[in-house]
């Protein structure tokens, strides 16, 4: 009988020093849980805006516009530039809370007349702009607007090939779409103007309409400004380009000492 007590008292503790060192339910199942980046996006998407613009271009001159007759016979009027309406769709990304300021693409905002933002929880403002700079395809606007929220500034002179990015935007205008990647190359210069250079480069997918979005990395901070990609159909096979953040601070700063004073009205 003694001996088979020391038996049971054997077993009893073992089995306490099992139990005891197994991990907790919940954190069995954190381990087995696949890795997502659903937190990552819940903190950085409502910074993030789509944009709406109208506006008129000019349009190409042709030669039979300058005689009287073909204008009177088509209706066209006498003198002044000939133009058409446009309308577009972009993004832009929440840079000052406070202030309601946004950093989009030049070329989004360049020629509109009206601008109109939709935020990540469906509110949708009138914009004005503050300054546009198309050297470097930055441009500043500016919403009326509470409750807004912000992304920090990165530094994307610290990224290297091979780290991960998300891609945040306004696809084709279908709404706010988040796609992943990794840097695929930095400082690329000679592509499109070439005036502009020092791009990052990225094989997250980036589509028209994703121009003036937001490229973040891991650590949830801005790196750069999406702004344009190369693709024979015009569309995403995998080599998107941003303005790095650095750029884009400085020419920020720059447009805020120089605001544009003709579009000081909310439209």
């Amino acid at each position: 009988m003694r001996l088979l007590a020391y038996l049971l008292a054997a077993l009893f503790s073992l089995a306490a020093v099992t139990l005891s060192d197994a991990p907790p339910a919940n954190a069995q199942a954190q381990a087995l849980a696949p890795p997502t980046l659903a937190p990552l996006v819940r903190r950085v998407a409502p910074a993030v805006v789509s944009i709406a613009i109208k506006g008129r271009v000019a349009m190409e001159r042709n030669p039979l516009f300058n005689d009287p007759f073909f204008r009177q016979f088509f209706g066209i009027p006498q003198g002044g530039p000939i133009e058409r309406e446009i309308q577009a769709a972009g993004s832009g990304v929440i840079i000052d809370a406070r202030e309601g300021l946004i950093v989009t693409n030049a070329h989004v905002v360049e020629h509109a007349d009206q601008i109109a933002v939709t935020l990540s929880d469906g509110r949708q403002l009138m914009a004005r702009k503050l300054g546009v700079d198309t050297t470097s395809d930055v441009a500043l606007i500016q919403i009326p607007a509470g409750g807004l929220s912000t992304i920090p500034m990165g530094n994307a002179d610290a990224l290297q090939v091979g780290d991960y990015v998300i891609a945040i935007g306004n696809p084709f205008g279908i709404g706010q779409t988040v796609t992943h990647g990794i840097i695929s190359a930095v400082r690329r210069t000679g592509i499109g103007d070439d005036s502009r250079e020092n791009f990052l480069q990225t094989d997250a997918a980036i589509n028209p309409g994703n121009s003036g979005g937001a490229l973040v990395d891991m650590n949830g901070t801005l790196v750069g400004i999406n702004t344009m990609i190369l693709g024979p159909s015009g569309a995403n096979v995998g080599i998107g380009f941003a303005i790095p953040v650095n750029t884009v601070r400085r020419v920020v700063d720059k447009l805020l000492r120089h605001r544009t004073t003709a579009h000081s009205h909310w439209r």
